[in-house]
């Protein structure tokens, strides 16, 4: 269980490290300030003057202070992990709190059990 988690969190890890230094490459008319960019400077950005402006754009989100974004952090993660332990939240009661289908599954995986099964064991 604890495996594929952290596998799950893995694979987002590197789409937030990859999508920034992707967007200021080929962006076309997204900049950010500085080398924030780059995924292992972007933490050090809040501390400097003017903070984060996220996507370039300081009317989207103005980050200048660490101790709001980790409450944000800490309040989010919180809720989306109680949601997950609890194997309740938005989608309904129940469902399996490993594999997505039921509720959510906008792709249509889970339509025939064989092969959800099958991609249960793949990933």
């Amino acid at each position: 269980e604890a495996e594929l988690i952290h596998a799950r969190w893995a694979m987002l890890g590197t789409l937030g490290c990859l999508t920034p230094e992707f967007l200021a490459k080929y962006g076309g008319g997204i900049s950010f300030s500085g080398d924030s960019a780059v995924w292992f400077k972007a933490g050090a950005a809040i501390f400097s003057e003017g903070g984060i402006n996220y996507l370039g754009e300081p009317q989207l989100v103005h980050a200048q202070s660490i101790l709001a974004i980790l409450a944000c952090q800490v309040l989010l993660m919180g809720a989306v992990e109680a949601y997950r332990a609890a194997e309740s939240g938005p989608l309904g009661e129940g469902l399996d709190k490993l594999h997505p289908g039921e509720a959510f599954d906008p792709l249509g995986l889970a339509d025939d059990p064989d092969t959800f099964a099958e991609l249960k064991v793949k990933e």
